[in-house]
């Protein structure tokens, strides 16, 4: 497939340490794999990733994400999870809400673990696709949480999950496309 029309969207949401990809670690992988046309969703994955270095961590960060050490006992290494994530996201558009905070995490965790990056080239942003269809709508803010409660849908819960984020993130972007 050489068009990005019609491959699957890799609706991904992640939870970091803080907010520098060279510096802070993902903790937290939600993915919802959604066939672009009927939004039905393919697969999904939710994935609690072990840090390593738990002492470069904002306080802000954790306190958003509600990160607890003794929650994340099971949690798996970032290349494990890299290779979860590579397996199921081969050949689909990544989307996220603010796609250049997630997918700079995301690439360099790929970087980093040396697995595979087999995604579609092309992303797709859901704060810019949420501007362009809302902001002629009086809608100041296009948060995630501002968007979903324009749109009618439960916002994001506190503390933030990846996999919480991933599902407003797919409801969002099926209001909009619709």
């Amino acid at each position: 497939m050489s068009s990005m029309i019609g491959r699957p969207i890799a609706m991904t949401d992640i939870e970091t340490t803080g907010l520098d990809p060279m510096v802070h670690e993902i903790i937290e992988i939600g993915l919802l794999v959604v066939h672009q046309e009927t939004f039905k969703v393919m697969d999904r994955l939710d994935l609690k990733v072990r840090p390593e270095h738990i002492e470069t961590a904002q306080s802000e960060a954790l306190k958003v994400n509600g990160y607890l050490k003794e929650d994340w006992g099971g949690a798996i290494s970032l290349k494990e999870a890299m290779m979860l994530f590579g397996e199921k996201t081969r050949g689909t558009v990544f989307c996220a809400h603010n796609v250049t905070f997630d997918w700079s995490f995301i690439c360099e965790a790929f970087r980093r673990t040396r697995v595979e990056n087999e995604l579609d080239y092309h992303r797709i942003d859901l704060f810019t696709l949420a501007w362009a269809k809302l902001r002629k709508e009086g809608l100041e803010h296009f948060t995630m949480n501002a968007v979903a409660k324009y749109l009618g849908i439960p916002e994001e819960t506190s503390p933030h999950r990846a996999m919480g984020g991933a599902t407003v993130a797919c409801e969002v972007y099926k209001k909009l496309m619709k």
